[in-house]
């Protein structure tokens, strides 16, 4: 491409020009280079030969900097291969790849250049152009010296390093090699076929002269080194002869000492000798006497640990056996005759573990399934100990789950004890269904009983065993602390962090509120353990040692259990030096001791689902949905008194029987508000909506709940004198005249609020289903007396403006005891379900609405009346008109309707709204006959009509004062 390119080639600098003036050669291939100059040490070489000419081609990045070189060219890759001759190429070479957008554009000139015309260089080629004719000339008839030079170097050290490298730089040289003994002497030039000539004869004696040369060099370089060192051989061979004069005198004195030291062996030592061997010989015979009297010790073993076996001294026997095993593999290995008393042995050990497991299922079983009505003392407390003792020597921990197992087997049979009691002859589960509720809950008392009973006896079973693996902590710890004592190392003070470990089982065995206690205390605890003394240990041969001689006496041979415990736990004993592997570390004694306390609540939990059992069997038939209110809450309290009690005895809170309670609980909240809701239900299809009269009784109530009381009172006996029944109910100072279901609306929503004292846990259902029932009371009254359904329903002939004012102070009496009833839910509610109470801002709008409903619906009927009367009306004679007499007749009946219903205030402000409706259509007559207020005939008329309606409503009772302000029927003149 570069040589089709008709741009001419890069211009380069001269060297006797100045600076910024450029020549163009005339031949590339006449062009010569100054050699290049070695750089100091300190700079890495620069490149010679090719490399140094191919480099030179290029300006400089240091050199050039600060001048414009080829680096700051901005052509880009299409100006470079831009070919002028654009017919030989396809034109469309460019754009089918970049696009059509592409095309050739012309080259902006850089901006870092002058802009140099042929001008500028010719005053320059004037004046170089002699010097360039004469320095072509001498180039071309002379080379350069220094080219010379470096070539003569580089073919000699070529030479040089191909000779090196072919023949003594070679890693497998040797002149014994043919070709490498022929390289190094060219013997091809004397064995020429052609025969001797004089030109080789002279070769022969220059190589004979050379050889004989470096012959002479290596015989003199020889003698130099042994001139040099002359003075240490001559001092070597006199001294050869002085150590050997040495070691012939060494000789004769160690033949005199080796006599002597004979004849001392002989005289002094013999005898002595002889006395030694005699005292160790009687020391041997002692120590094999006292080796024998511990073989019959151990022979004795297993005999007497039968005999331990035979009274259930598992403790004793297991101390003996471990013993023993100590004794046979520290003192007696080895022994022919004991060579299968250890195997032995671990039989009997196995076999004591499964007597001790089967010993405690039976102990376990005996002390559960005894009789309820004994004591609450432990059965056989010194046997469980010795059993808890040996099961935590063996490792054995997982005794409680036998335990645990029969716990829930003697749960089961409670129930059956119970029924025995009550002589039931079917299955329980069917009898219950049978039983009626008060027998039924007798038993379930009974059974709370028990259970209560039940729970009592595990906890002290359990305690004895919570004490036995505490006292076995204590005793690990103490020996522990004896031990590092007996050391000689520092013991823990009192204020020293326990370690991990200790803090694990500090948690796992503390029974009070706070981990913190529990630390602080196995400080002190391991603090005052330093100063203790104890007495010195002793070993298992003088444990093994006393039962010498026993036999088969029994009573030496049986031990009683405290002291066989002592033997094996407190510091000191056989069992914690022989067997420190095989007891349980403090880590895990302390989860036993925390899952003596699971336990408990496994028994609590076991109690409460049996009792749930038996709530179910009752409950399977729909009977606990049937009981009366009375009767549930006497078995929600019996149920909590057993939750109760429970708790505190094993400090668990268990769910289940609660749970069970709770759905009972739901059920029965569910068909108590159904009786209810249906009972109101048709309380109010049965109404007629009269005034009815208020017994004594309700009064009472009442007042009650104004006391504060929202309970239900209870029922007095009937009395001699009846107490006559008053026309109204009579709240804080007010008369309610009501219907007879809103006081047994009263009466049910106080059933609400006592079985919410009597079951607190069912507050939020309760409150809901109250809420539902004072919703459908509203509903089903505005259904029946603004809705007029009490015409189907009861047969009422109309719904009477009376109807509608009773209804309307029937509302207003529930709106009046709402923010009691909300009161009292919320003092039984937890701060967290206080979102419930909004239910009674609902119902309270809902009555309100109601209310104002039926007030605009007597001003309706009122403002039909006047508009049909007074559409009629005319201005004549006589005064006062039928008209205003039928107006006044109607608010007459109006009046008396309301008066004894409503209070004074709401009576006046219902009359004060009626009057205003009269106003309004009386003034749009008035406007519709054109009479105004102008003093005329008509105008007289109309105020004769209206003074005397004014004067029959302030005639009314409780209307006197009512402002009617009458002069707004009259328009204003404008």
């Amino acid at each position: 491409m570069a040589s089709s390119h008709s741009s001419s080639p890069v211009p380069h600098p001269s060297s006797g020009g100045s600076e910024g003036i450029f020549r163009k050669d005339k031949d590339p291939s006449s062009r010569h280079y100054r050699p290049v100059h070695s750089l100091p040490d300190v700079c890495p070489k620069e490149p010679t030969g090719e490399a140094a000419l191919v480099l030179c081609e290029g300006p400089s990045v240091v050199a050039d900097q600060h001048r414009w070189t080829v680096y700051n060219s901005k052509v880009n890759l299409p100006a470079a291969l831009n070919d002028p001759r654009l017919a030989k190429r396809e034109s469309d070479f460019f754009t089918k790849t970049w696009g059509l957008d592409f095309a050739e554009t012309e080259v902006m000139p850089s901006f870092y250049l002058p802009n140099i015309t042929k001008e500028h260089f010719g005053p320059y080629l004037q004046e170089t152009a002699q010097r360039e004719k004469i320095h072509e000339r001498c180039k071309s008839i002379c080379s350069n010296k220094d080219e010379l030079d470096h070539t003569y170097y580089l073919v000699l050290d070529s030479k040089i390093n191909i000779w090196l490298k072919q023949i003594f730089m070679k890693p497998d040289f040797a002149l014994d090699d043919p070709t490498t003994f022929n390289a190094v002497l060219p013997w091809s030039h004397f064995n020429s076929a052609g025969g001797k000539s004089s030109r080789d004869m002279a070769s022969s004696r220059l190589l004979q002269e050379k050889l004989s040369h470096y012959l002479d060099v290596v015989e003199v370089s020889i003698a130099r080194q042994i001139s040099l060192r002359s003075e240490a051989f001559f001092h070597a061979m006199s001294s050869q002869h002085e150590l050997q004069d040495r070691l012939t005198e060494t000789a004769r004195a160690v033949a005199v000492l080796r006599g002597r030291a004979a004849a001392i062996e002989r005289i002094m030592c013999e005898g002595p000798l002889r006395a030694l061997r005699q005292a160790l010989t009687r020391s041997n015979c002692a120590r094999l006497h006292n080796k024998l009297k511990l073989m019959a010790a151990v022979h004795q073993s297993q005999p007497t640990v039968q005999l331990l076996l035979s009274t259930s001294e598992f403790v004793g026997a297991l101390e003996l056996i471990a013993t023993t095993k100590e004794v046979l593999q520290l003192e007696l290995q080895g022994i022919h005759s004991f060579r299968h008393l250890g195997s032995q042995l671990c039989e009997m050990e196995k076999l004591i573990d499964k007597m001790m497991v089967g010993d405690f299922s039976m102990y376990s079983r005996s002390d559960l399934n005894r009789s309820l009505e004994d004591d609450g003392q432990v059965m056989e407390k010194d046997r469980l100990e010795s059993l808890v003792f040996g099961l935590l020597r063996q490792r054995k921990l997982d005794f409680l789950d036998i335990y645990s197992d029969e716990m829930i087997l003697a749960a089961k049979s409670i129930v059956t004890q119970v029924k025995d009691q009550t002589q039931n002859l079917i299955v329980l589960a069917d009898q219950m269904r049978l039983m009626t509720f008060p027998q039924w809950f007798e038993l379930l008392k009974s059974v709370f009983e028990n259970f209560i009973l039940f729970l009592k006896r595990i906890k002290v079973t359990l305690s004895v065993v919570r004490n036995v693996v505490l006292e076995v902590l204590d005793s690990n710890q103490k020996s522990r602390l004896l031990e590092r004592a007996a050391a000689g190392g520092l013991t823990e003070a009192p204020g020293t962090p326990l370690n991990q470990e200790e803090a694990e089982l500090a948690y796992l065995t503390h029974e009070g509120l706070f981990i913190s206690d529990a630390l602080n205390d196995a400080q002190l605890h391991l603090g005052a353990s330093t100063g203790q003394e104890q007495s010195s240990t002793v070993g298992p041969r003088q444990a093994l040692s006393r039962m010498d001689g026993c036999g088969s006496d029994s009573a030496s041979g049986t031990t009683e259990s405290s002291s066989s415990r002592e033997h094996a736990f407190l510091p000191g004993g056989a069992a914690i030096s022989s067997n420190e592997d095989m007891m349980p570390s403090d880590l895990e004694l302390g989860r036993v001791a925390n899952n003596i306390q699971e336990l408990l609540y496994t028994a609590s939990d076991v109690s409460h689902d049996r009792c749930v059992k038996v709530l179910m069997a009752r409950a399977k038939d729909g009977s606990l949905e049937r009981l009366s209110s009375a009767e549930f809450v006497f078995l929600s309290q019996a149920v909590e008194g057993f939750v109760r009690d429970t708790e505190k005895l094993c400090c668990r809170r268990s769910v289940s029987l609660r749970g069970a309670l709770q759905s009972q609980a739901n059920r029965f909240v569910h068909r108590f508000h159904e009786e209810r809701k249906t009972k109101l239900s048709l309380l109010l299809d049965n109404e007629r909506w009269k005034q009815a009269e208020v017994p004594a009784e309700f009064q009472d109530l009442v007042n009650s709940i104004a006391d504060g009381r929202i309970t239900l009172p209870e029922r007095k006996p009937q009395g001699t004198e009846e107490r006559k029944p008053s026309d109204y109910l009579h709240i804080d100072g007010q008369k309610y005249a009501v219907v007879g279901t809103v006081l047994l609306l009263i009466r049910i929503f106080l059933e609400y609020c006592q079985c919410v004292n009597d079951i607190p846990s069912i507050s939020t259902d309760m409150l809901t289903r109250l809420s539902d029932l004072l919703k459908h009371f509203n509903s089903r009254s505005c259904q029946l007396v603004l809705g007029a359904g009490a015409l189907q329903v009861v047969g009422l002939k109309t719904i009477t403006t009376k109807n509608l004012a009773l209804a309307s102070r029937c509302l207003q009496l529930v709106v009046h005891y709402i923010p009691v009833i909300r009161a009292h839910f919320e003092t039984k509610l937890a701060p967290k379900q206080y979102s419930v109470l909004r239910h009674f801002d609902h119902i309270t709008k809902d009555y309100n609405d109601h209310i104002a409903e039926i007030s605009a619906k007597l001003m309706a009927i009122m403002d039909s009346l006047f508009e049909k009367v007074l559409s009629k009306y005319e201005v004549k004679a006589p005064v006062p008109s039928a008209c205003f007499r039928n107006v006044c007749k109607q608010m007459a009946k109006m009046h008396e309707a309301l008066y004894e219903l409503l209070p004074e205030e709401q009576a006046q402000m219902l009359f004060l709204r009626i009057n205003a409706s009269f106003k309004m259509h009386l003034k749009r007559q008035l406007a519709r006959l054109g009479v105004h207020h102008d003093g005329g005939p008509q105008h007289g008329l109309v105020t004769v009509d209206v003074a005397f309606y004014t004067e029959n409503v302030q005639s009314l009772r409780a209307l006197e004062k009512l402002d009617l302000n009458m002069a707004e029927i009259w328009e204003q003149k404008r």
